[in-house]
C-alpha cells in the first residue's frame, strides 16, 4: 500500500504539539505544484517559492506565521506585453488540535499544511489589472501597435461614422469663411435699411 502524497507546504509538528512555548523555524524552497492566481498575472506552476516559516506551540494548536516570496508572470493589461513582478507576502494562521467552527485550519496526522494559507495570501496580493509601468499608454485602437513604441507619432483617431457628416462644418475652407462673412454683411445692411424706413 502506497503512502499518501504529502504536500510540499506541509510541516511536521509532532515535537510542538501540546507543548505551549515551543518554537521552531524553517526556510524552504518549493517548486509551486499548481499555479497561484487565475487572472492576467500569476505565480506559475513550477516557479520557485521561498518560505520562511515559524511554528509556535500554543494551548489551542500550532501558530504558523511566515513570509513567502516568488516571481509572478503574466501580461500587461494595457499593452499585452509579457511582464513579471516580485511577490512578497506575510501570513499567520492558527492550526487547531480539535475540529471546531472557531477555526479554519487544523493539525492533521502531526502535520500542518500551509498551502491554502500561502495561496490565499499570494492571490490576494496580485494586481487585478497589472501594468508594465504605471503610465503605460496601451495600444493604438486602429493599428494595435504599442503606443510606447510609436514614440512622438500621434495615435490614430477613430471617427464615429454617425458624426462624419458634421466634419465638414468644422473643417470648412477659406471659401466657406468668405461666404459666411458676405452673408453676415448683407444681413446687417438689410437690418440698417429696415430701421431707416
Amino acid at each position: 500500500m502506497s503512502s499518501p502524497v504529502i504536500s510540499p507546504y506541509a510541516l511536521r509538528v509532532r515535537d510542538l504539539a501540546h507543548r505551549p512555548g515551543e518554537m521552531r523555524e524553517h526556510s524552504l524552497d518549493i517548486q509551486v505544484p499548481d499555479a497561484m492566481g487565475a487572472g492576467l498575472i500569476a505565480v506559475r506552476e513550477g516557479a520557485t517559492m521561498q518560505l520562511d516559516v515559524r511554528l509556535e506551540g500554543l494551548h489551542e494548536g500550532v501558530l504558523v506565521s511566515g513570509h513567502a516570496s516568488a516571481e509572478a508572470t503574466g501580461e500587461c493589461s494595457r499593452c499585452l506585453i509579457e511582464i513579471s513582478e516580485p511577490v512578497e507576502v506575510d501570513f499567520a494562521e492558527l492550526f487547531a488540535y480539535d475540529a471546531s467552527e472557531e477555526f479554519d485550519f487544523f493539525v492533521h496526522d502531526d502535520l500542518v499544511d500551509t498551502e491554502q494559507v500561502v495561496r490565499d495570501a499570494v492571490v490576494l496580493s496580485l494586481p487585478f489589472q497589472p501594468v508594465c509601468r504605471p503610465d503605460c499608454p496601451g495600444l493604438d485602437p486602429v493599428t494595435g501597435e504599442r503606443l510606447a513604441d510609436i514614440g512622438e507619432r500621434r495615435a490614430s483617431e477613430i471617427v464615429d461614422p454617425r458624426w462624419a457628416a458634421l466634419g465638414g462644418f468644422t473643417a470648412g475652407g477659406p471659401d466657406d469663411s468668405e461666404e459666411t462673412a458676405s452673408q453676415t454683411t448683407e444681413g446687417q445692411e438689410r437690418s440698417e435699411a429696415d430701421q431707416a424706413e
